[in-house]
């Protein structure tokens, strides 16, 4: 694959070198001067209007410069989100399961290829708004300390080490390598800090009395390495309070700490909506603020440059004129706006930059969709494999395949996503594998609910494709020619939580649809239509509105019972506008039935192999969400078990006496005690992206050896965790947890059996970055090649209050079976970096330490030596 086509760049240099020199001399417009240089000459040309202007998020044009309008709102969690089609990779928590961030580094190039594609397309239309920029607002490094917490799954785990890697990786992938004269994209850590839930009060919740040892071990080591070593160009503060104090104006988080120690000098951006929190009372806000004047002064004065949202800075002005700033605070803000978008040649050098020439064919192209399946199957963990079950022989005769997750492609996408050109369920990947052999499908029963659905969306086609037609407007009132039509192929299940689309370009919030589609019923019978929505919504059949709730506000579950009969067309149209606030939508068409358990399972009694696909969706965890279930609450969850409906499912199978694979898919740790102890075989694929499908069959079936490893822990009870909204790390994570996890942190299995000899340790004494040499023996004791994740703790004998261990140092690790490789690792003076009680900082203490090394963070599984490190 060629990146860069031969385009006549030249000429287009040359154009913008002859404009320069043929009367428009203003510094800023010459290409050969510093970032710097012409900010600070573009910057003494702004009015005081003008620069207001440019501190949100929506950065308006100012003509009489040439300054284009900008947008610095676009996402790229695991591909590029929101803007039409794009690669959709694994999940960041399954991406982090993968332990290999080289690979994930990679990943991260190719989102930048095709952002810089799509950013090129919208600079040529002439069309700049939202999700069309270089600024990308990832990666989320905040600490996934609770598996409640429902946006943990854009996380990297639970470990303040694996968390940095990650972290570095995309923002080297993102922003490219810093050598040359423009930023490839601007990356963005994100939530500084002291944040991960819960969702539902995230907007006045204040994290206050934590020990200053969790914030300086647990907290901000990511996004130290973010700032220090990453260089990343954003960083993003987050909604809560810190020590009564907002984030996004917290002098010790913004000012003391990342202005001052850690010498960062980019662009810090509030949280979308953030300054909001400051003056609005409880219990919507924190109310610490009294007006948007002082808002908007103490933010800027903190250290925050751009307002996501409009709230306050739009206010900055009368904030000056009140005298509780002036206009060189501003001056300085602005400053770094301007250099960030000269380092980024969005300004006036777009045709100068390398990425100009990229090829249009990069978006989706075949070697960044086999990149998304390669990342995962490595990201898929093996839990169990009781007797061998997996792999499954490539001659069985009848595999059933059950579950929620089976045949839904949209839950692999995770949240933050992208569309891709096409998806592979789980249920066709497994179909695709095995083409020999029959596999009959039963959905069985939904994630929570003793009831399912038995859909009829399957019979719905509209212009010769499965599903519905959708066309959407950017009104109300679907009045004119839709400025979006496309086609959904499964029950609809649509929201904006996130800022999210409905569909690519469409826009979230004051837009109208219409969902068209023919329903032709295979049996005659009651058939009953469902609808849920916020706001308006009606539905017709054979033009007869049968449902009208077109008003404003939430309709919870709006049915319709139609006596369908066999083989006649039905013509369904479903109508829906969205006023303001939340969009949502979903509609399926159906049987529902209380759930028979023993019914379902013998229905797949006579199969050789049974295949459960459930666990959870991002449309019940996820940001902020609407969704209030049992055992979930706006987007997080309240309990961390199994649901019940899927637990008791899964007994019932089991006592047919057949195998029984249970494949989970979540964003967090899952407590399933009884699967873990009695299923044949326990996979966790995360949300495994557009290609998840076609990974998981390739382990099931063995032409894949799994390799990922657990980023979090997994949890027995949810009694084992304590109260959600503590911000303590007592009996948190691997590294403070008392109790014995059902699964811990690093753990994974394989088809090969990996042993580890007795490492050796070489102190080091050069004055060089690395302290000692640790080389550790390993041995694929197995019949099939494969990887193993080597992973390196370290333990403060010095400590007895710290952490129980950290993980220091890992790689993933290929090798042919029967063969044993060294695997050697540098250790830097970092690895022995710890919280110094006496004197509260972070310090490398002389003195001794354990080593422990192994396939898991299992004291029982791991090796140790002993080191003395030397002053």
């Amino acid at each position: 694959m060629f990146k860069y086509l031969v385009r006549p760049i030249l000429f287009l240099g040359l154009a913008v070198a002859a404009q320069y020199a043929t009367g428009q001399t203003e510094p800023y417009r010459n290409p050969d001067l510093s970032a710097d240089e012409r900010a600070r000459d573009l910057l003494s040309r702004l009015t005081l209007d003008e620069k207001i202007s440019m501190m949100t998020n929506h950065s308006p044009a100012i003509e009489r410069l040439g300054i284009p309008e900008y947008n610095w709102w676009n996402e790229a969690l695991h591909g590029v989100g929101r803007a039409g089609t794009a690669t959709v990779f694994p999940q960041a928590i399954a991406l982090a399961a993968t332990f290999d961030d080289g690979a994930v580094a990679e990943v991260f190039d190719m989102v930048s290829d095709e952002a810089r594609v799509k950013y090129n397309q919208s600079v040529r239309n002439n069309r700049r708004g939202q999700y069309r920029g270089l600024t990308y607002w990832t990666p989320n490094i905040n600490i996934f300390r609770d598996p409640r917490w429902g946006r943990g799954q854009e996380t990297y785990g639970e470990d303040p080490y694996l968390t940095s890697r990650m972290g570095l990786a995309v923002i080297r992938g993102l922003q490219g390598d810093g050598t040359g004269k423009y930023d490839k994209l601007h990356a963005c850590a994100k939530h500084f800090a002291v944040h991960s839930g819960p969702e539902w009060n995230r907007h006045t919740y204040n994290a206050t009395n934590i020990p200053v040892e969790d914030l300086w071990e647990t907290y901000l080591p990511a996004f130290k390495a973010a700032v220090v070593d990453g260089h990343v160009k954003e960083v993003m503060c987050a909604y809560n309070r810190y020590e009564d104090e907002p984030c996004c104006s917290n002098k010790k988080l913004l000012k003391k700490i990342l202005r001052d120690d850690w010498g960062y000098d980019d662009v810090v951006v509030s949280d979308c909506g953030a300054l909001g929190d400051f003056f609005t009372r409880e219990p919507y806000g924190h109310g610490t603020h009294k007006s948007k004047l002082e808002t908007a002064a103490d933010a800027l004065l903190s250290g925050n440059d751009l307002e996501c949202g409009d709230r306050a800075y739009p206010d900055i002005k009368s904030s000056i004129e009140a005298g509780l700033m002036n206009e060189a605070d501003l001056d300085r803000s602005v400053f770094r706006l301007l250099r960030a978008r000269f380092q980024l040649g969005n300004l006036f050098d777009d045709e100068l930059t390398p990425w100009w020439s990229l090829s249009d064919s990069l978006v989706a192209c075949d070697s960044h969709r086999a990149k998304a399946l390669e990342m995962a199957r490595k990201s898929i963990v093996m839990m169990t494999n009781r007797n061998n079950t997996l792999p499954l022989d490539r001659g069985i005769k009848k595999i059933a395949v059950l579950g929620p997750n089976a045949n839904d492609s949209v839950m692999m996408w995770g949240n933050y996503n992208g569309f891709p050109k096409s998806s592979v369920t789980i249920l066709d990947g497994i179909r695709s594998k095995f083409p020999e052999t029959e596999v009959v499908y039963l959905k069985g029963c939904d994630y929570v609910d003793e009831t399912v659905t038995l859909s009829e969306f399957d019979k719905m086609s509209a212009d010769g494709r499965k599903g519905m037609k959708a066309s959407f407007w950017n009104n109300r009132t679907l009045d004119g020619d839709p400025m979006r039509v496309t086609y959904f192929g499964e029950p609809l299940n649509l929201t904006n939580n996130g800022e999210t689309a409905f569909a690519p370009d469409v826009p979230v919030v004051n837009f109208s649809a219409r969902f068209e589609g023919r329903y032709v019923p295979a049996e005659s019978g009651e058939v009953t239509f469902h609808v849920e929505g916020d706001d308006g919504f009606r539905l017709l059949i054979d033009g007869k509105p049968v449902i009208d709730e077109w008003g404003e506000g939430h309709k919870s579950d709006i049915t319709y019972v139609l006596d369908a009969k066999k083989g006649r067309g039905y013509d369904i149209v479903l109508e829906y506008y969205q006023a303001y606030g939340s969009a949502d939508l979903k509609f399926d068409l159906g049987e529902r039935v209380p759930l028979d358990y023993k019914s379902v399972a013998s229905q797949v009694a006579d199969a050789d192999a049974i295949i459960f696909v459930g666990g959870l969706s991002p449309h019940l965890e996820g940001e902020e969400m609407g969704v209030h279930l049992d055992g979930f609450r706006g987007g997080d969850r309240t309990a961390i078990e199994l649901p019940a409906v899927q637990d008791r499912l899964l007994q019932a199978l089991k006592a047919t006496g057949r195998p029984v694979v249970f494949v989970m898919c979540s964003g967090s740790a899952v407590a399933m005690p009884w699967a873990a102890e009695n299923c044949d075989a326990v996979l966790t694929a995360f949300y495994p992206g557009e290609a998840g499908g076609t990974a998981i069959a390739d382990v099931l079936a063995g032409d894949c050896n799994p390799s990922g490893r657990l980023p979090v822990t997994f949890y027995a009870s949810t009694s084992d965790l304590p109260d959600f909204e503590d911000y303590y790390m007592d009996n948190r994570t691997y590294r403070y947890f008392e109790g014995k996890p059902l699964f811990p942190f690093g753990h994974g299995l394989g088809y090969s059996e990996f042993s580890y000899g007795d490492a050796t340790i070489k102190p080091l004494a050069d004055g060089g970055e690395a302290v000692a040499v640790l080389n550790v023996p390993v041995t694929n004791a197995g019949q099939m090649d494969g990887d193993e994740i080597v992973q390196v703790y370290v333990r403060n004998l010095q400590d007895p209050y710290g952490p129980k261990k950290s993980l220091r140092a890992f790689r993933r690790v290929a090798t042919r079976a029967g063969e044993t490789v060294g695997v050697e690792f540098a250790l830097p003076s970092a690895a022995f970096e710890f919280f110094d009680r006496e004197e509260e900082v972070m310090k490398v203490k002389p003195g001794d330490y354990e080593i422990l090394y192994g396939g898991t963070s299992d004291d029982a599984l791991l090796k140790k030596l002993s080191f003395t490190l030397k002053k």
